[in-house]
């Protein structure tokens, strides 16, 4: 209750996950989260979700949400695009153990809520993929308006590649003008915090869904010029190619904790060609392949948790 005492209240990811957990625990409701994530009242809306109304596209509301979100939790959202989808998905950098499924229903119901205010009109996803056994289908695909995939790889939303650049109508300038600029300076002095490589890395691993990134698109998001950047790295004695291995390694070690994915979609997400090439680089990361660290990773997980008296 002592929290409720600070004036700025933060809790961990455990901790975060945990009130989900209670809240799912207290409800006897399986729609709870869907009703949750489903905010109607614009005046109820902070900041970063008056930028993701005020934004030109879904695609661009979703890359704004995304960007500024870091300023409230180590989450990411991530659109990876495939053939002709683009899935969002959400991360959870710090998280030990898989996201609550109340949480799950709450952020992709937000997502498609949306997406309806600012297109203007209901726009359902191709599909649903939910990591959990299969429960309460017709409930999910009469709010989805779409089939939900059960036991899937990922909890991931699933859209046309052609749905992320529907234009929206609540499309505001001159509101954007206004909220913007102040959570860009906010971002810009809590990354300031961080040493220049930290930054470096936190956004190869977001540019890293599914694409190569090169030194090129990483000086774009940093807002210098290819030989600045290349001048700023050596200056902290690291390279350009050492920094997206490390990226990708620490994002490798998540996925293959957090996800039940197949390592080919795991070699895909990572920016490799083909899954050899990511065996091989995990093989000389950690000395083994990455199916075997995870069971080891996550046999040595079940061990570790503490035994209830009876």
């Amino acid at each position: 209750m002592g929290l409720f005492n600070a004036d700025k209240i933060l809790v961990s990811t455990e901790e975060f996950f945990a009130l989900y957990r209670g809240i799912a625990e207290a409800s006897s409701d399986p729609g709870f989260g869907l009703r949750l994530g489903t905010e109607e009242r614009l005046e109820r809306y902070d900041p970063i979700k008056i930028s993701a109304i005020s934004a030109r596209s879904f695609r661009d509301a979703i890359g704004r949400v995304a960007r500024y979100k870091q300023l409230t939790c180590p989450e990411e959202i991530r659109i990876v695009t495939r053939g002709d989808e683009a899935a969002v998905q959400f991360a959870w950098l710090l998280a030990h153990d898989k996201e609550p499924p109340l949480l799950v229903d709450v952020c992709f119901a937000w997502i498609t809520s949306l997406a309806h205010r600012g297109i203007g009109r209901p726009l359902s996803p191709k599909r649903v993929e939910l990591q959990r056994p299969a429960a309460h289908r017709e409930l999910y695909e009469k709010h989805f308006g779409c089939t939900v995939k059960f036991k899937a790889d990922r909890n991931a939303l699933v859209f046309h590649k052609a749905d992320m650049d529907l234009p929206f109508v609540t499309h505001n300038p001159d509101l954007l003008g206004v909220v913007a600029p102040q959570l860009e300076a906010e971002l810009v002095q809590q990354l300031a915090q961080k040493t220049f490589t930290e930054q470096a890395k936190g956004i190869l691993k977001h540019l890293l869904a599914g694409q190569r990134p090169g030194i090129q698109d990483l000086a774009t998001e940093l807002h210098l010029s290819t030989r600045t950047l290349q001048r700023r790295l050596t200056e902290q004695g690291v390279t350009f190619q050492r920094l997206l291995d490390e990226a990708r390694r620490e994002l490798a070690h998540h996925y293959l904790l957090h996800s039940s994915r197949e390592l080919n979609e795991t070699a895909y997400l990572l920016g490799y060609e083909d899954a050899n090439s990511f065996f091989r680089a995990f093989q000389q990361w950690e000395g083994t392949t990455p199916g075997q660290w995870r069971t080891v990773q996550r046999n040595a997980q079940v061990t570790s948790q503490p035994i209830a008296a009876s």
